[in-house]
């Protein structure tokens, strides 16, 4: 493969309204640095997002569109109106840098735990513990069984992803990403382990998805559907509640087919997240996630989960997915495009670091040039 600005991560693309320089995206990322009650992003925040503003696009960590939808210790909301001006000065930092941004939007389900509710069980389709682990402000805790959502709290829900997508555009974002995958809410809907509803919102395939195409057709209405983008999929960590099941392909593929009507910016596709070869999902295997959707979706496929540089460049040069979306190599190498360019070598993530409260293990990683000097 070419080195420099031949190598098809580095060539321009547009994306819904946007025109990217790159398709060097960077992946959401949860580094639960808002330790603050009122779940505010900082200064340290804008300083991070900032550094790595030389991504063609740069996904936020997830980030909770409500206080229901808070499940993960110390990330920052989209709801409040010191929430919006916090990430005014993120966004504000990122565009002076030269950068593009988008919010994911998240709410995280049965995948929070009572530590966050008052003591109450978090909401979620079905009352069926997930057999995960929430991440709570004293550490991991086993999840309980949810509270079924009331007709009601979906309808509330729904409006609460349509006021987080306005406040995002509000707050500078140039645009958002629905969290629509893994093992939050909306695949605690989608899998038949763990929706045992029998209303609208139960049952069918159609009824399932139901509750994730009123958030997209709200989010669209909101502002509009080329700043929409969303992470969606049939990638989990196959374990607990979330083992592949004869219908999992089958309900990706119908959700995934159905985004062909919306014109949205992006998908989101993870590739496998676990050993596949013993699950419906084995053809999924290595770059089978990537072939089998881009049969299915017409527009801009980023594909994530260890992916390097060189398997990067082959699949968009392959066409099977337009950018690619990198996680912990940014974490470590905030000017990751620069060095795909000459081929340098990453830095190392401090993993001991990756989580906590201060600029420790956050914004003190080196530049290229700074390495070289």
């Amino acid at each position: 493969m070419n080195i420099g600005s031949n190598q098809p991560l580095l060539k321009p693309i547009r994306l819904g309204y946007l025109d990217l320089p790159n398709r060097v995206v960077m992946a959401p990322l949860t580094r639960m640095r808002a330790a603050n009650p009122e779940l505010v992003p900082t200064g340290v925040h804008a300083d991070y997002y900032a550094q790595r503003a030389s991504a063609g696009l740069i996904v936020s960590e997830g980030v909770f569109v409500s206080p229901q939808a808070v499940g993960w210790a110390d990330v920052p909301g989209l709801w409040s109106e010191a929430q919006v001006r916090g990430w005014r000065v993120v966004t504000d930092a990122v565009h002076r840098a030269g950068g593009r941004i988008v919010a994911q939007l998240w709410h995280t389900g049965s995948l929070g735990h009572p530590d966050f509710h008052a003591g109450k069980a978090p909401p979620a389709a079905s009352a069926v513990n997930p057999e995960q682990q929430s991440v709570t402000a004293t550490g991991r805790k086993d999840t309980v069984v949810p509270r079924p959502m009331e007709k009601d709290e979906i309808r509330r829900t729904v409006a609460d992803f349509g006021r987080a997508a306005r406040n995002a555009i509000a707050a500078g974002f140039d645009g958002v990403q629905i969290q629509g995958g893994y093992h939050y809410l909306f695949n605690q809907f989608l899998n038949v382990r763990t929706n045992l509803r029998t209303d609208e919102y139960g049952g069918s395939t159609e009824n399932r998805a139901r509750f994730l195409f009123e958030i997209v057709e709200t989010v669209v209405e909101a502002i509009g559907a080329d700043r929409t983008g969303i992470k969606t999929g049939p990638a989990t960590s196959e374990t607990g509640a979330f083992v592949s099941t004869d219908e999992t392909l089958a309900i990706s593929e119908y959700v995934i087919g159905r985004l062909n009507n919306f014109a949205l910016s992006h998908l989101l596709l993870m590739g496998a997240m676990a050993d596949l070869s013993a699950t419906p999902l084995a053809a999924l295997a290595e770059d089978g996630m990537f072939r089998h959707f881009r049969d299915l979706y017409r527009g801009n496929i980023i594909a994530n989960v260890d992916i390097d540089r060189a398997r990067g460049n082959r699949l968009i040069e392959a066409g099977l997915v337009d950018m690619v979306a990198f996680g912990r190599p940014f974490i470590a190498n905030p000017d990751l495009p620069a060095r795909f360019a000459v081929d340098a070598p990453l830095a190392e993530v401090d993993w001991p670091k990756v989580y906590g409260s201060t600029a420790e293990g956050y914004t003190d990683y080196p530049f290229l040039q700074a390495v070289a000097a």
